[in-house]
């Protein structure tokens, strides 16, 4: 099934922008995208949320959202502050399921973490990705803390059985300090899984021309990129 799922290791890491990366370097390979939003909160009816800005960045891709909520909460909290019926991860492994169906890649983003809970008997979007069978690329910031809650990500999902393919750095900073930099080598180290690309701090803000034109040199060849880990690594590791 063509259907990978995007979590970050916290919020503010840079997935919304990583997604649109991604989706942006499949369309520019001549494939069908869609994007997923599994739950999103923080936002108003008439807003626009992530799955739209994935759109505005990355072109002509399929969005969708499971259910939307308007507080800027964790999933489960948000729906029962609304009085709103909360997202099951079978809900949204079933959309994610109809897309694939329709597209050939289908990008599933979470809401914050790998655990924030949609509901209350605990649902996650790891049990999204159980469901559906389908990997998880793991976005992460890259200075100080990252580690701990890196490896702590790869381990809940090697725990459930579920395939890391491998980690994104969300948002790369123009002057990395030397956590930055040291974290490049420790980073795959500590969850036993590859560095898949790195987009810039800033990518957001590009005009989409732009942004298009450059994801492909973020990510690396297993996400369709061109970017080049050991260069990258020599050019900035300590």
């Amino acid at each position: 099934m063509p259907v990978l799922v995007i979590t970050g290791t916290g919020t503010e890491v840079g997935k919304t922008v990583v997604t649109a990366a991604v989706a942006a370097t499949a369309l520019a390979g001549g494939r069908s995208v869609a994007v997923l939003k599994a739950a999103q909160t923080g936002v108003g009816a008439d807003e626009a949320g992530d799955a739209a800005e994935v759109a505005r960045l990355a072109g002509e891709v399929t969005v969708a959202e499971v259910a939307r909520f308007p507080e800027p909460l964790a999933p489960g909290t948000a729906a029962r502050r609304a009085g709103r019926a909360p997202v099951r991860p079978g809900e949204v492994a079933e959309a994610a399921a109809k897309l694939a169906t329709e597209h050939d890649l289908v990008l599933v983003e979470g809401a914050g973490g790998l655990l924030v809970r949609f509901d209350a008997a605990g649902g996650t979007l790891a049990d999204v990705a159980g469901l559906l069978g389908a990997p998880v690329l793991v976005v992460t910031s890259p200075g100080l803390g990252t580690l701990n809650t890196t490896e702590l990500t790869a381990r809940e999902l090697r725990s459930r059985g579920l395939e890391l393919p491998g980690l994104v750095i969300g948002s790369w900073p123009g002057s990395p300090d030397l956590a930055a930099r040291c974290n490049l080598a420790d980073l795959p180290d500590v969850s036993g899984a590859p560095l898949l690309g790195a987009v810039p701090d800033g990518a957001g803000t590009l005009a989409p021309a732009a942004f298009r034109s450059a994801a492909p040199g973020w990510l690396a060849p297993a996400l369709d990129g061109t970017w080049d880990t050991d260069a990258f690594v020599t050019r900035h590791g300590p």
